[in-house]
């Protein structure tokens, strides 16, 4: 199918997340370094990482990225927009509250499995809105029971 949309100049849209805080909305693409905070959310985008690892994260590359070398793999999963956002929300927002994203594709498996584990990790509910459902992940686990 990819290659037939490629034939035909198709392609699929750019990914973006967005979410509103404080009265702005702010988006969000993969691999963004557009946003003014995009270094401190770097950053803590790291400080993740580490604890997602402690928690037994492992990234999935089979379920996205068909068409990139294995070693960009894992460093593009890390930037995916929804992760930023996320990261984004849980810097900027007020403890316990709930972080809204709204993503214009679906989710990938990485994204999910990471997603889920943040929202224990920083006790926090997070709501992804993507292309076919809301995810509601609350203490390690989603509302769609990992089926979407």
């Amino acid at each position: 199918m990819r290659i037939l949309m490629k034939n035909r100049g198709l392609s699929k849209p750019p990914g973006f997340s967005l979410l509103e805080l404080k009265g702005r909305v702010h988006v969000f693409l993969v691999g963004d370094r557009e946003h003014p905070q995009h270094e401190k959310v770097y950053a803590y985008l790291e400080e993740l990482s580490v604890k997602l690892q402690m928690a037994g994260y492992v990234p999935n590359m089979t379920s996205d990225l068909h068409d990139v070398e294995d070693e960009e793999k894992g460093l593009t999963l890390r930037v995916h927009s929804e992760k930023i956002a996320v990261a984004f929300g849980v810097m900027n927002s007020v403890p316990g509250s709930t972080i809204q994203v709204i993503k214009n594709l679906r989710i990938c498996g990485d994204c999910h499995t990471t997603i889920k584990l943040i929202s224990k990790i920083v006790n926090r509910e997070i709501v992804v809105r993507d292309a076919k459902r809301f995810h509601h992940f609350k203490d390690g686990s989603c509302s769609c029971g990992d089926y979407w």
